[in-house]
């Protein structure tokens, strides 16, 4: 009974080793500790972006200046892609994992068998007893006996058996394990000296500042306006939905806020597929009643008009409370200076790719529209400019780029009619046509992360992108 035991030590030592190399070499063999698994550390990983992912030229031509200009689209933000050797160091893993599997089924079934082994070696011992007392006579009673016992034995054979196949299913599973490792440590020597984490913090870092290059290129004129891209139709004529303009890409959470005065609800989806479905979606109830459409989400709070006053509010979503409220001095509100529609539209925030702003009028201005740039901590004016323009001959307007687009309607056949520049402090009248398709425009806003309009057109939630002009200085240039 000992040779057999022995084995069956020697099989139990060979899988814990194997098992715990397992769990604690493979892991830093690459620098993942355990991380690499988890699907938003894997997803984010980008080391080779593809073609259709590239920018597009669409129309060039040479000023007299010998400048080249040139109308750029550039692609929207996507999820990134996985280079070859990320989906190799994924297929490694999942066979790791299938590996650490099989060990386990072996470690049960040895427990098991070892349980029966050890009951099989008392009654061994039991029966070896009853031999020795015996010294060669056997009644037919204790013969029966001996006999029955020896049938209980019988299976003890086809379980060794088992042992001697599970040791080398171990045999088999460590040369596996020995092939892993040398994979990992060739995709380890070929990434460099980095772990996986350090390779994302420094993919992230790229990212971000190809984000931000990408901004400064995107910035130019306004020239086209897509046809629109209808995402649903809910709630009533007036209203406002948006996403958070500096919310990281993975973010795409839209709000919903159904009226133009004394609402205080607003609807958090958690994606835009949930938006259009309807679902997924929790409740703001917000603490003071807003005015008007003109509500902007920036990084993480709701900017908005608090209902007759011309009171700026900073709610902020995450906990639920008003940050900071001001007075935009001499603003006219409660339909004293609206847009063409009305509907207590007489204050309208925006976001761009520079920041905050708020557009209104005031009695001083003889009601032109006033253009101002806001601190978004404490709600300061940095700096205004008068445009010159009626707000009430305007539709609706929106900022691309410090510059201000106004409609000249907020009905069927609207056009951007009028562009005012805050950098030169200088306006010029334009002529981009868009289809209103539902003829009636109550909220028009422009997002920098995804360089599209966001409209809500008489009931119904639309987008359109938008095609800027960039005017791009040549090396030689200074």
């Amino acid at each position: 009974m000992s040779v057999p035991l022995l084995k069956i030590g020697a099989v139990l030592s060979t899988m814990a080793m194997v098992t715990n190399w397992m769990s604690q070499t493979l892991p830093s063999l690459v620098g993942l500790n355990g991380t690499v698994s988890r699907a938003g550390a894997s997803e984010k990983i980008t080391l080779f972006q593809s073609p259709e992912e590239g920018w597009q030229l669409y129309t060039s031509a040479q000023a007299p200046d010998g400048k080249c200009i040139c109308t750029a689209v550039i692609p929207a933000q996507s999820t990134c892609s996985r280079d070859g050797r990320s989906r190799e160091l994924r297929q490694l893993m999942e066979k790791v994992q299938n590996v650490s599997q099989s060990m386990e089924v072996l470690e049960l079934r040895t427990y098991r068998d070892l349980q029966y082994v050890r009951g099989m070696e008392t009654l061994m011992r039991s029966l070896d007893a009853r031999l020795r007392a015996a010294d060669g006579s056997l009644s037919a009673k204790s013969f029966q006996e001996l006999k029955d016992r020896m049938t209980e034995l019988l299976p003890l054979g086809s379980v060794l058996e088992q042992y001697k196949a599970d040791t080398r299913t171990v045999v088999r599973l460590r040369e596996e394990v020995r092939n892993l490792s040398g994979g990992l440590a060739a995709i380890q020597e070929e990434m460099g000296a980095y772990g996986y984490e350090d390779l994302q913090q420094r993919v992230v870092a790229l990212e971000a500042r190809l984000h931000a290059c990408a901004q400064k290129l995107g910035c130019g004129k306004l020239t086209g306006v897509s046809n629109p891209i209808t995402i649903r139709a809910m709630g009533s004529r007036f209203g406002s939905w948006m996403t958070d303009t500096m919310a990281p890409s993975a973010d795409s959470r839209v709000w919903y806020m159904d009226g133009y005065y004394k609402g205080r609800r607003v609807l958090e989806f958690r994606t835009l597929g949930d938006f259009i479905k309807g679902q997924n979606f929790i409740q703001h109830l917000l603490p003071q009643p807003w005015a008007g459409t003109g509500h902007v989400v920036y990084n993480g709070s709701l900017f908005y008009n608090k209902y007759q006053s011309n009171v700026v509010v900073k709610y902020h979503f995450r906990s639920r409370s008003v940050l900071v409220q001001r007075s935009l001095p001499g603003a006219g509100y409660n339909n004293t200076f609206p847009y063409s529609w009305g509907g207590f539209s007489d204050m309208d925030f925006m976001v761009d790719e520079s920041g905050l702003w708020a557009v209104y009028t005031t009695n001083q201005n003889a009601g032109n529209i006033v253009v101002s740039r806001l601190d978004p901590h404490t709600l300061e004016v940095m700096r205004s400019w008068d445009t010159g323009y009626p707000k009430r001959s305007a539709g609706e307007a929106f900022m691309i780029c410090g510059v201000l687009y106004v409609t000249n309607s907020h009905l069927a056949g609207a056009k951007v009619y009028f562009a005012y520049f805050t950098n030169t402090s200088s306006y010029e009248y334009t002529d981009v046509p868009f289809h209103n398709q539902y003829s009636h425009i109550s909220m028009l806003d422009y997002n920098p992360r995804e360089r599209a309009l966001y409209t809500w057109n008489n009931g119904h939630q639309v987008l359109y992108n938008v095609t800027l002009f960039h005017v791009i200085s040549t090396a030689g240039d200074p």
